[in-house]
């Protein structure tokens, strides 16, 4: 992997000067430790041919320490009757160009990302990129009720992108259900990790608060202080006088720690 810094916004009165961090991948079996350093892919450019990956307070379940929460099992009693089936392809094995998958995906789009965040195009080159390896796909009496992108590597799965039928959102909180599904999954299966994406503004809190064994990047460490995360969380939005480091109390013992 090469690892390579961008100029950012420049904040010379307090000597804070930004950059973007990203990644390069090299190789497939690079993965793991990509998603282990805090990095997660980069999708925004459609021009561009490697996998790029950028740092970010990541978000990630140690699997070790999950268990099912009251939520978790509330959620599942919910959705039992479905008796929704659950399979893993391997993406290599799965009809991308299938009309079914095509028109769900595109209908999902529609009506819950928006075509300015999501465009079809945009989702073609998502699936194109060797990071995505499986499809979890979900259905109940033949009927699709749902897709997930996965990055599956060794003990790690990253839930990328995911599409379920809207139908079922509020009477089932069909799309709570699958993500903990992939999490029970990956547990059962023997895997250590399961990556969830960024953890940045209070829409990030439902994730953080349905799931045991949470821990998220913080740019020098995973650190398990969910209570600290949802503070980051509910401030993101607000204007900060500085970076953390400078605005921490005590500098000294936090540079001890390192």
């Amino acid at each position: 992997m090469k690892i390579f810094f961008s100029e950012n916004r420049v904040d010379y009165s307090n000597y804070t000067f930004d950059y973007a961090i990203y990644c390069l991948k090299e190789s497939q079996e690079e993965l793991p430790e990509i998603y282990a350093k805090g990095f997660l892919p980069y999708t925004g450019d459609l021009g561009i041919e490697g996998d790029i990956f950028y740092l970010a307070r990541s978000l990630r379940v140690d699997l070790e320490n999950f268990d099912d929460t009251s939520e978790n099992r509330r959620v599942n009693r919910l959705v039992e009757p479905l008796k929704i089936e659950l399979e893993v392809i391997r993406k290599e094995d799965f009809d991308l160009n299938d009309p079914a998958f095509v028109d769900f995906c595109q209908g999902y789009i529609s009506q819950r990302i928006g075509d300015d965040n999501m465009s079809m195009e945009r989702w073609q080159y998502i699936l194109s990129r060797e990071i995505g390896t499986h499809i979890f796909r979900f259905s109940s009496e033949g009927k699709f009720l749902g897709f997930i992108l996965t990055a599956l590597d060794k003990d790690i799965l990253h839930y990328w992108f995911a599409f379920f039928d809207t139908e079922y959102m509020r009477t089932h909180s069909l799309g709570k259900w699958m993500m903990w599904r992939a999490i029970r999954w990956a547990k059962d299966n023997g895997l250590q990790y399961v990556y969830l994406g960024t953890a940045y503004k209070p829409g990030a809190l439902y994730k953080i608060r349905d799931h045991k064994g949470l821990a998220y990047f913080n740019g020098y460490e995973w650190s398990k202080d969910v209570e600290k995360l949802k503070e980051l969380c509910k401030t993101d939005l607000e204007p900060k006088a500085a970076d953390h480091f400078k605005l921490l109390a005590d500098k000294n013992a936090f540079l001890k720690k390192l």
